[in-house]
């Protein structure tokens, strides 16, 4: 078991000797990713999620989200299924898990819940209800919102083995912590892992609960745009949907968003890229692999 003080640094090289699935067979075969969120006047992080699973390798993409939003999405993303949920006045999704999201959650391979959500209540019974209508062999990726929502009931995932991954930023991680993360990035990722009894990504530091730990270097500052995490935990729900384990496809998919932002400074510079200019990038960067 690696030294926690001392992750294993993704390379390319590290990344070849743990190879993804390549399902064969069609699109069925590579598995189904939905992704639950979009308020009223936050569609487009579904949207950069949903993409983003499919440039990942996902087969087939469903999308739940606010009534609102469902037919502009349906349009945006012709190669989805979208289907509009439950919205309170204020245009957040309603945290009533309707038949709709129950069908929808059961053909699911992988569910990234959060991208778009804004409203933690509703949040809190959304994520409740939907883990309650799949089984445990069901994928997750939580961000956005849906990390706030898990610190308030960690016993979510905490001892039910549930194959799950937590994208938080630093603020995120810090409502997970219960206190402001330290200077010790990959300190904080191995306690957040604990306590939630599952895979973290965060910064570039990933973290498993049986104390095995990487960190990926290839980031840089442009990452750091509107909207980018939502990109990422696209990537890690097409990859789980392929059949990565939860730590391979938060690896892959740190290396990948980190390496997909390095092909566009050529055109861009290293600032002022943005989150769906990434989008295109994902396919080649797996390849080149």
């Amino acid at each position: 078991m690696p030294n926690p003080s001392d992750p294993q640094v993704i390379t390319p090289g590290l990344l070849r000797d743990w190879p993804l699935p390549v399902p064969e067979g069609g699109k069925n075969a590579r598995g189904t990713v939905l992704v639950v969120g979009g308020s009223r006047s936050t569609p487009g992080a579904v949207l950069l999620a949903g993409v983003a699973a499919l440039r990942a390798g996902a087969g087939v993409l469903q999308l739940a989200v606010a009534e609102s939003t469902a037919a502009v999405l349906s349009i945006e993303v012709p190669e989805a299924l979208v289907v509009g949920l439950g919205e309170t006045s204020g245009g957040s999704v309603a945290g009533r898990v309707d038949d709709k999201l129950v069908d929808l959650a059961g053909r699911a391979s992988a569910i990234a819940i959060g991208p778009g959500l804004d409203d933690i209540d509703e949040t809190r019974a959304l994520l409740r209800g939907l883990l309650d209508a799949v089984g445990p062999e069901t994928a997750l990726v939580v961000d956005a919102y849906a990390i706030g929502a898990l610190s308030h009931e960690p016993d979510l995932l905490a001892g039910r083995g549930r194959p799950a991954v937590l994208t938080p930023n630093m603020t995120e991680a810090g409502h997970l912590l219960g206190r402001p993360p330290g200077e010790d990035v990959n300190a904080d990722a191995i306690e957040v892992a604990n306590r939630y009894d599952c895979v973290v990504s965060l910064h570039g530091h990933i973290a498993t609960p049986d104390g095995r730990v990487w960190r990926e270097e290839s980031g840089d500052t442009g990452l750091g745009t509107s909207d980018s995490g939502d990109v990422l935990a696209g990537i890690l729900a097409g990859l789980l949907s392929r059949g990565a384990d939860p730590a391979q496809a938060a690896c892959w998919a740190a290396w990948v968003h980190a390496v997909s932002g390095q092909r566009l400074a050529p055109r861009y510079g290293r600032l002022g890229f943005l989150a769906r200019e990434l989008l295109d990038e994902v396919p080649a960067t797996l390849a080149q692999v």
